[in-house]
């Protein structure tokens, strides 16, 4: 994963080291962007009729990673989603906090397409 968002890496400075309470958000969601975002935010996510976040589960941390455990698929119905330049994880469904976000190849989604991300493919790590 490239970068966190600087929400995530405050609340973490936080957590850790002024002991300030962070909780868990029930589920991380991935967003597909056809303009990257920055750590503070912004980019453009995708806005199409059909589009909507997915829930990302992940295993347990090794060596300071985590991967996905389970595909994660976005398909177009009906409306292309553009050229995807970027992913982004959220602890909401729609709105909410971005916690992290990585370029990607840029990939094309036309109506019915599919972009999917397979088992391990998604990486999040501390360095």
């Amino acid at each position: 994963m490239s970068s966190f968002s600087d929400y995530l890496e405050n609340a973490l400075l936080n957590h850790v080291f002024r002991n300030t309470a962070l909780s868990a958000p029930p589920a991380v969601y991935m967003a597909l962007f056809t303009a990257s975002p920055s750590d503070a935010g912004g980019g453009t996510e995708v806005a199409a009729a059909g589009y909507a976040r997915q829930a990302v589960s992940f295993g347990a941390p090794v060596g300071g990673a985590i991967s996905n455990t389970a595909a994660v698929a976005f398909t177009a119905t009906g409306t292309a989603f553009g050229t995807i330049v970027a992913v982004g994880f959220f602890d909401a469904l729609s709105g909410g906090n971005m916690l992290a976000w990585d370029d990607i190849a840029s990939a094309a989604i036309g109506p019915s397409d599919t972009i999917e991300f397979p088992v391990g493919d998604i990486d999040i790590t501390l360095t």
